[in-house]
């Protein structure tokens, strides 16, 4: 997979689980995909100092976006 299909299938799992966050007040966004295995994302709105952020990025996040790329090794929330 090169690194724009890459790129392609993580924004096709941000969008699968966007629906969830925004029916929470919250959304998500892609800032950068490193070393083609390392996803950097920013929670926003609602999921900002969310109690459960973290679960969120580990199940759910992390979670859809190897289904669509089984390569990404860590997804990270960049605060701020």
């Amino acid at each position: 997979m090169t690194s724009e299909e890459l790129k392609i299938n993580v924004e096709k799992a941000l969008e699968e689980i966007r629906p969830f966050l925004q029916s929470d007040g919250g959304d998500i966004s892609l800032l950068s995909i490193e070393d083609d295995s390392v996803v950097k994302v920013r929670l926003e709105g609602a999921c900002v100092g969310c109690s459960v952020n973290q679960m969120t990025l580990k199940s759910g996040v992390e979670m859809t976006i190897k289904k669509y790329a089984p390569q990404i090794e860590q997804v990270i929330n960049i605060e701020g």
